[in-house]
């Protein structure tokens, strides 16, 4: 037992931060995981304007494009050391994204033009048919003055006294 406390001293359990949840294919479910994706990013201490952003156009796309009557998409973030992967999955995997840039009068067309503009990485992947996931990764920063990101997966350092 000695043994593996100081293993434990030597090595610690770093976390790995994450929330799913299911969301309807609809205009509500999406500003619902915006909003949802807010809270959470905000309960975990992270910056949320990029990451919001992001959620949004990601969650409108599913709701939009990934749509299937009956099949939800799913919202899910992780944090990992410092960074966190904002994920949408839906039932499309035949309907892949791909950034386009629209005319200037279009009056969609430039979600994921704007995702592309704010991570620092996005991507699909193919899932179990009938399914595809969209996922942004944005680079955790610490703001000054105030310690997150690390080993901690971008929680505060900072004990409530």
């Amino acid at each position: 037992m000695n043994q593996e406390t100081a293993v434990s001293e030597v090595h610690p359990v770093t976390p790995i931060r994450n929330f799913s949840v299911l969301l309807s294919p609809t205009p509500r479910g999406a500003r619902l995981g915006r909003l949802l994706a807010t809270e959470q990013l905000r309960t975990w201490g992270l910056p949320m304007d990029r990451a919001a952003h992001i959620v949004a156009e990601l969650a409108a796309n599913a709701a939009t494009h990934g749509r299937v009557p009956g099949r939800d998409f799913r919202l899910t973030l992780y944090v990992v050391a410092d960074t966190l992967r904002i994920e949408v999955t839906d039932t499309r995997g035949d309907c892949l994204p791909y950034a386009r840039h629209s005319a200037p009068d279009a009056e969609s067309g430039r979600g994921l033009v704007l995702v592309d503009a704010l991570a620092d990485r996005w991507g699909w992947a193919p899932g179990p048919p009938p399914r595809k996931t969209v996922w942004a990764e944005l680079d955790l920063v610490p703001e000054p003055g105030r310690p997150c990101s690390g080993a901690t997966g971008g929680l505060s350092q900072e004990t409530q006294g």
